[in-house]
């Protein structure tokens, strides 16, 4: 149990776990935004255009709702609620977009750091590095 517990705490806090946990965090947080953008935003401007309430309340109606005699159903209706299918679509389409396009900006700003790197010229040694070059050089030759 022990030689468990060492090689949990290992893996938990190695750096790879750590930035995936926040990332996961941070996606939590970003799928919250991408949500609200979608029912609060997008899809009443959709709703206005198509000329309905909204696409979170268009379904397909397999077997009513029985009302009881006290007003209470006493059957729940079952039906096919593909709006709220669409709806979930359009914020997979709007997250992934956004992703696509983090990841995009991200790969250009390496490939750019690359090059960078690539084309920098090497710099002369300053002149301590020098003289203790020919001091280093002085003492092999001595030996």
């Amino acid at each position: 149990m022990g030689k468990f517990l060492h090689d949990f705490k290992e893996f938990a806090l190695k750096g790879n776990v750590i930035d995936m946990a926040i990332g996961v965090i941070v996606g939590g947080a970003f799928g919250k935004i991408v949500t609200s953008l979608v029912n609060d935003i997008l899809m009443p401007v959709l709703s206005i255009v198509t000329g309905g309430d909204g696409y979170k309340n268009l379904k397909y109606v397999i077997t009513p709702a029985t009302p009881a005699s006290d007003g209470v159903a006493a059957v729940e209706e079952v039906s096919v609620n593909y709006g709220l299918f669409i709806q979930n679509i359009v914020d997979f389409v709007i997250i992934a977009l956004c992703i696509f396009i983090a990841l995009r900006v991200t790969v250009k700003f390496m490939k750019k750091e690359e090059k960078v790197e690539e084309t920098a010229p090497e710099q002369e040694p300053s002149p301590e590095v020098k003289l203790l070059t020919e001091i280093r050089d002085e003492l092999k030759s001595r030996k």
